[in-house]
């Protein structure tokens, strides 16, 4: 049977000479070796208990003293601890240490944040990792001069916090790149229909714009179809947007989240009846993303989770026209009286009627923000009536 790296510390330490436990931790917090190992505040005891138990060390007995508390017994190490120490020793001189440092994962889903989260995320650590290589530094001075096994322990941790922060200095500096250079956003394309008041409907008149598109029906707030629909959506929106980037050089920004609401009754929308609603939820897509490419975007998608929805997306070409719009600030379900508004006074007084499907743009994130504080554009395409 083996040694963990833990055990293998602690027997090494007692090789060196018989301590008692709270040596063992005084000697471990002085040397940092808690920076480089698995052993724990509170695993010293235990950790004895389990090398005494494999007969690999054993108290020394003092002529003349009772047995102590297990605080004060000192250890040293067999004949048989020794011999595994030396062989575990000799494997772990050679044996490559495995990359699993946490950051990787945060890396691995980062797709999913806002890219300035990213960047403030790596700031944060390139900060602690500076502050944890001064402490390094400031502790290796306070024990000069170092035997040269202890001198080689910092000089390794030492580099390996150095390679941390250029790393991370370089993959922070290149998404602060990244982040200011130009990059197709929707929003900015067409501020006018990203941006409108919200006090007073304004009339503008959108032009062909393309989407990520898929189709449903029934609440949203209840509906499974729903909630698979909006996942497939910008998982697909992300994949397609790092595919046009490596494969293509061509970035953009994964516009908000659209959708298209139609009733048989469009009252339905006035008293809020949900059931009664479909919808086509959108996300718009740059003009140089094709059906092929989203074919192989949603094929990816699929490989990583099962999700119905990813086999109903489409792109959708929406000429939408002239179209009376407003910025709506609170909550969806408060939209009834602005709704009620630009039915019943707007759209009578000005001449105008229905042309199409009643159109929502979420600028906010509702699972960030509160209801409140939510801001969707409301959108009605018209025509003189």
């Amino acid at each position: 049977m083996g040694l963990t790296d833990a055990e293998l510390t602690v027997l090494g330490l007692l090789l060196e000479q018989p301590r008692h436990g709270y040596e063992l931790e005084r000697v471990i917090e002085e040397r940092g070796v808690r920076a480089w190992t698995a052993l724990g505040f509170s695993s010293i005891y235990y950790l004895l208990d389990k090398l005494a138990g494999r007969g690999l060390i054993e108290v020394v007995a003092t002529p003349g003293e009772k047995r102590s508390a297990k605080s004060r017994a000192t250890f040293r190490v067999t004949a048989a601890g020794r011999d595994l120490c030396a062989g575990a020793t000799k494997d772990a001189l050679a044996t490559l240490t495995p990359v699993r440092s946490r950051v990787l994962i945060g890396i691995a889903n980062s797709p999913g944040l806002p890219e300035p989260d990213v960047a403030a995320g790596l700031a944060r650590r390139l900060e602690a990792l500076r502050n944890q290589l001064a402490e390094l530094r400031a502790t290796r001075a306070g024990q000069a001069p170092l035997p040269t096994a202890a001198s080689a322990i910092f000089d390794y941790c030492e580099a390996m916090l150095r390679a941390d922060i250029d790393w991370t200095e370089t993959t922070l500096g290149v998404l602060t790149k990244e982040t200011a250079m130009d990059k197709f956003d929707i929003k900015k394309a067409h501020r006018e229909l990203y941006a409108p008041p919200a006090k007073d409907f304004v009339v503008v008149d959108v032009p062909e714009l393309r989407y990520l598109a898929v189709d449903g029906h029934g609440d949203p707030n209840t509906s499974g179809a729903y909630t698979r629909a909006v996942e497939a959506l910008f998982t697909v929106a992300y994949t397609l947007k790092f595919t046009s980037k490596k494969a293509l050089g061509r970035d953009f920004v994964v516009g908000p989240l659209e959708g298209l609401w139609r009733a048989d009754d469009p009252a339905a929308f006035l008293t809020r009846n949900k059931d009664a609603w479909a919808w086509t939820m959108m996300i718009s897509q740059p003009d140089w993303i094709t059906e092929d490419m989203i074919g192989v975007a949603v094929a990816e998608a699929a490989k990583k989770k099962a999700n119905p929805a990813l086999a109903e997306l489409r792109l959708l070409s929406l000429v939408e026209g002239s179209c009376v719009q407003i910025l709506h600030l609170g909550s969806y379900d408060d939209e009834a009286p602005t709704l009620d508004r630009l039915h019943n006074r707007f759209l009578p007084d000005h001449g105008l009627t229905f042309n199409g499907d009643h159109h929502e743009i979420y600028l906010s994130d509702a699972r960030r923000t509160e209801p409140a504080k939510l801001k969707t554009i409301l959108r009605q395409p018209v025509k003189a009536g």
